[in-house]
């Protein structure tokens, strides 16, 4: 086989570098002179995601594989463990190229949303028409609630020479505080931004606006000036009041999080309590009873520690192999009782990308998952609806693992100084109050739908349930029933640096007849 020269070598690899492809010398070599590249590319069916192509990995494709973890599981071959890549090839050769379908359930279980991951380029414009979307859907809730129905645009607000009691819905792109004290919004809609005072002397109305977040939105009732709006009122979409809905018959749900199988702090014993339990060989006779009717079991991510997760990762990791991770995490789920139905999600420990809206778990590492019976994989978030029957509308379950929880713990004074990490109930009240799970373009990393945004919370929940923080809470609000999953891993360095204190192995279980909820405790710590 003859070499490409230089000048064609150099063309090839510049238009793969334009693509965010880099080729291997071997796979590069390995052309022949009489190639071009759309001849190299057609042949390769270069995957998206692909950061280097190389000869092992080119005639696979499908957005169904997690193509950076490949090339990481390729530099581990490079530097001599073989074992992880030589799995990753021979499951590749196994895998179809296209995406999992919803799973189906005999159980009363029903996927109403999960996301289904587009395999497409991005853009600028998908990001304007991703916010543009949030807005339109957030700005329909607001527009019904009292007072807020005759709304104008900003556009005809700047031309008001005179001033006007008046309604609007923004989206804040700014938050300032004035030299006398007051706040000042920018708030912007498809017609344009303006300024909105909120007066210190207005004590209520001054609280609630301290809390407002970048890019959340909001409605405003007020007076308008010269360009500005002085607020009288601050609106957020928020959930309805309603009367907590029960189940006509006795029956349970459980709920964990954060297994991170394969890590050192994992915490097997206490594990092993929780399963004798769910299966009815531990516990009172109470406990055996709530174990004996369990028909619902959530699992809101982090199920295994993954690899590569942060920096020195290896040296807090008892499993090394990222399928030898979610091989063991499989064979723990599996025993629970095959009467009882799981619904399963990722979190930003596990083999999905960290970008949110999280698709299903890939095939590529997570098989074993997907061979529990009894199991229902979703995204994260999720929105589902179980306990359903002819006489019963069953309840909508929101699921999502919590990555954003940082964020705002971090950012909202008032959430840090309420508890923080120890208090997850009231940052997920915060969200449910902004109808959003990352309201701030900073919260989380995203992906922007073109058609909608998945993180808005558009349908009311029964159960909002959450993950992440490794600390078990359960509050009711306004007819939502918030639950935080524990953990099942001890205190990393990491948490002892940042001084945060996990309480593991801890499960909450609901009544759903009565909406009691019981937080089991199956560790010492």
């Amino acid at each position: 086989m003859h070499h490409l020269p230089s000048p064609r070598k150099k063309e090839i690899v510049s238009r793969f570098l334009k693509q965010g492809i880099l080729l291997s010398s071997e796979l590069l070599d390995s052309i022949s002179e009489t190639d071009n590249f759309e001849s190299v590319s057609a042949r390769m069916h270069t995957p998206e995601g692909a950061l280097v192509m190389s000869q092992d990995v080119q005639h696979h494709h499908g957005k169904d594989i997690n193509w950076a973890e490949i090339e990481r599981v390729k530099v581990m071959q490079e530097k001599g463990n073989t074992t992880s890549y030589t799995r990753a090839m021979d499951n590749l050769s196994t895998i179809a190229p296209q995406a999992p379908p919803l799973p189906s359930s005999p159980y009363a279980v029903k996927v109403i949303s999960s996301y289904a991951e587009e395999n497409t380029k991005r853009d600028v414009q998908d990001f304007v028409d991703y916010f543009n979307h949030r807005f339109a859907a957030i700005e329909k809730i607001l527009k019904g609630r009292q007072g807020m129905q005759a709304t104008i645009s900003i556009r005809h607000i700047l031309k008001k020479t005179e001033k006007e009691s008046l309604a609007l819905v923004g989206m804040v792109s700014s938050k300032d505080t004035t030299k006398n004290g007051n706040l000042i919004l920018t708030v912007e809609d498809q017609t344009g931004s303006i300024k909105v005072l909120v007066n210190r002397n207005k004590p209520e109305l001054y609280r609630k606006a301290e809390e407002i977040v970048l890019d959340e939105v909001i409605g405003i009732v007020g007076v308008s000036g010269d360009k500005i709006v002085f607020a009288n009122e601050v609106y957020q979409p928020d959930v309805p009041a309603a009367e907590a809905k029960k189940a006509p018959d006795e029956a349970y749900a459980a709920f964990i999080s954060d297994l991170h199988v394969g890590s050192t702090k994992f915490l097997p014993d206490d594990f092993e309590k929780f399963l004798k339990w769910i299966n009815g060989e531990a516990g009172n006779d109470k406990q055996r009873e709530i174990a004996s009717n369990i028909k619902y079991l959530f699992v809101t991510g982090d199920l295994v520690d993954g690899v590569g997760i942060y920096p020195g990762q290896e040296d807090e990791l008892e499993v090394k192999d990222i399928y030898e991770q979610y091989r063991m995490c499989a064979e723990l789920l599996k025993r629970i009782p095959s009467r009882i139905q799981m619904i399963i999600c990722a979190g930003n420990h596990d083999a999905v990308r960290l970008a949110e809206p999280q698709p299903l778990f890939p095939r590529t590492y997570c098989t074993p998952l997907y061979e529990i019976p009894h199991a229902t994989i979703v995204s994260n978030p999720a929105l589902i609806n179980i306990h359903s029957s002819e006489d019963f509308p069953g309840f909508n379950v929101l699921l999502y693992h919590g990555y954003s929880f940082d964020h705002y713990v971090a950012e909202v004074s008032t959430l840090r100084n309420q508890g923080g990490y120890d208090r997850a109930d009231l940052i997920m009240r915060f969200l449910l109050q902004r109808r959003h799970l990352a309201p701030t373009h900073t919260s989380t990393q995203y992906i922007p739908d073109t058609k909608r945004d998945p993180l808005v919370i558009d349908t009311v929940p029964d159960f909002f349930i959450s993950g992440h923080i490794h600390k078990s809470v359960s509050a009711n609000y306004k007819g939502t029933t918030l639950i935080c999953g524990s953990c099942w891993q001890s205190k990393t360095a990491f948490q002892e640096k940042v001084g945060h204190h996990p309480e593991p192995s801890r499960v909450p279980v609901v009544n759903l007849k009565t909406r009691d909820i019981k937080i089991l405790k199956f560790g010492n710590q």
